[in-house]
């Protein structure tokens, strides 16, 4: 997902990001492997994050200087699509999420 319009704080919120990867692990039903990692960048950077999941894993890369994110759910098996435009709203206080849907298959 590009994620942009963010209120920059947000995206500089170490907890809040924490906040939107739990929502989507409950919502994804996904299992965390390991603890996540958060790499917060000095000012004006924003925040790099991973969790590890058994599924493979999520990432975000936050750009509060710009109020754009890009947010990446990985996983090995399809799931239903939740309303990530809701999520990121009330998350990072996105005007606009644009998700792009990649299917990988093994090609035989």
């Amino acid at each position: 997902m590009d994620v942009s319009g963010c209120v920059p704080e947000r995206l500089k919120d170490a907890r809040g990001l924490e906040a939107l990867f739990e929502e989507l692990i409950v919502l994804l039903e996904l299992k965390v492997m390991g603890q996540p990692q958060w790499h917060v960048f000095p000012e004006p950077g924003g925040i790099t994050g991973l969790t590890l999941l058994a599924e493979s894993h999520l990432t975000i890369h936050t750009f509060p200087e710009h109020g754009f994110a890009a947010l990446n759910v990985y996983c090995c098996r399809p799931r239903l699509c939740p309303d990530f435009e809701d999520l990121t709203m009330r998350h990072l206080g996105a005007v606009s999420c644009r998700v792009r849907e990649l299917r990988r298959e093994v090609e035989t």
